[in-house]
């Protein structure tokens, strides 16, 4: 059961031809990788530990003196590119520690694999709820995954690029 709003903190909206991408359920690597006809190309700028800032963990859903506490989670900054040199899409994965037992460790070792060829292996959709902000990079759509049990917050930021590809 997705939840998605379009509604935006800013007063502009959104390009006419992103809307359905902001917007789109499923997987957005295989929709990426249809409109650039080839695998995306994964660029990792960031990956490792860090705390939580105050907004990320209202973004994960948490709530009273759990916004109090230091949270460590397991950070993924990535740009993916698809047909061309330059990134069509920045994004940002995170994993609070305590989403990463059993088979959810895998997420820790995706190197230049996208996300979504895990998450989205087996189902077609995965529940969440999807907030849609502008950015100073470019329209943004933050969404929390609740994947087997698991929370995890994914933010992908279409880049300037991604609007001035051909295909």
């Amino acid at each position: 059961m997705s939840t998605n709003s379009i509604a935006s903190i800013a007063t502009s909206l959104p390009p006419i031809e992103l809307v359905s991408w902001l917007n789109a359920e499923g997987s957005l690597t295989a929709m990426l990788e249809e409109k650039a006809g080839q695998p995306l190309r994964v660029e990792r700028s960031f990956e490792g530990y860090r705390l939580l800032t105050l907004q990320q963990k209202r973004q994960l859903g948490l709530q009273g003196s759990a916004l109090n506490r230091p949270l460590l989670a397991w950070i993924r900054e990535v740009q993916l590119y698809g047909n061309d040199e330059r990134p069509w899409v920045g994004a940002q994965s995170i994993f609070p520690l305590s989403s990463l037992k059993g088979k959810a460790r895998r997420l820790q070792q995706l190197k230049g694999t996208p996300i979504g060829y895990v998450l989205f292996k087996r189902r077609r959709t995965v529940p969440n709820q999807r907030f849609v902000r502008q950015t100073s990079e470019g329209w943004q759509r933050q969404t929390r995954y609740d994947w087997y049990g698991r929370l995890l917050l994914i933010s992908e930021t279409f880049l300037p690029a991604f609007l001035s590809s051909d295909t």
